[in-house]
């Protein structure tokens, strides 16, 4: 599978995770090393882990708080998602602890408060689980982030899984083979609406120049 084929075709996987199927822990491992390479600000690359989980007691606890968080944003605002998006997002999270693997990205430090510094933190996060999905999706898994616990449950998580009170979950991914091979590219808006040049709102592609000659 080609590099542009990778990339416009990994999904955000719910209802075509192959529940039954295990997933081995080298093909695992394989993923974790090409996310381990990921760009990273300055020492983050250090303090990022990822924890692992299979047991399906503990899987049962982490989908019990997802789907407690899940439920009560679905009552407020689920009408305001297109109905076939709310379906696969109520799929997932209703068979969690079904899923094989539950992948969970952490940083070792607290987020700062500042956005400078929030922006290396989280951008040296999310690099690797972005990698880690392409991976996945080149050896025929998928993943889905799946996170609702974070908004008011972290710390219920975190004392499941012995976590410190210092480490930050960044995410949850729900990680399995696929039902099917073949994912095609999704609709999104065309370049010309997204796309602005030199100040927002600025369609025109010509380039602009500022009257200065060549430098002596």
């Amino acid at each position: 599978m080609d590099a542009d084929t990778v990339l416009t075709t990994t999904r955000s996987v719910r209802r075509k995770l192959d529940l039954t199927r295990d997933v081995p822990q080298d093909v695992l491992d394989g993923c974790l090393r090409i996310a381990q390479q990921a760009p990273a600000a300055g020492s983050m690359a250090a303090q990022f882990r990822w924890l692992l989980v299979r047991d399906a007691g503990t899987k049962a606890e982490i989908a019990r708080y997802n789907r407690m968080t899940a439920e009560a944003a679905w009552a407020k605002y689920g009408h305001l998602v297109e109905r076939r998006a709310l379906e696969s997002a109520q799929h997932l999270v209703h068979n969690l602890e079904r899923v094989p693997v539950l992948a969970i990205p952490c940083m070792i430090g607290r987020p700062p408060a500042d956005a400078f510094s929030q922006s290396a933190y989280f951008g040296s996060a999310y690099p690797a689980i972005w990698s880690f999905q392409l991976a996945l999706r080149a050896r025929g898994l998928g993943s889905s982030i799946c996170g609702y616990h974070l908004q008011d449950h972290e710390a219920d998580v975190a004392a499941v899984l012995g976590i410190p009170d210092d480490v930050q979950q960044i995410s949850l991914l729900a990680v399995a083979y696929t039902t099917q091979r073949d994912f095609r590219p999704a609709a999104r808006p065309d370049l010309a609406s997204t796309v602005y040049f030199e100040s927002w709102g600025a369609a025109d592609r010509e380039p602009v120049t500022s009257g200065a000659g060549p430098a002596d």
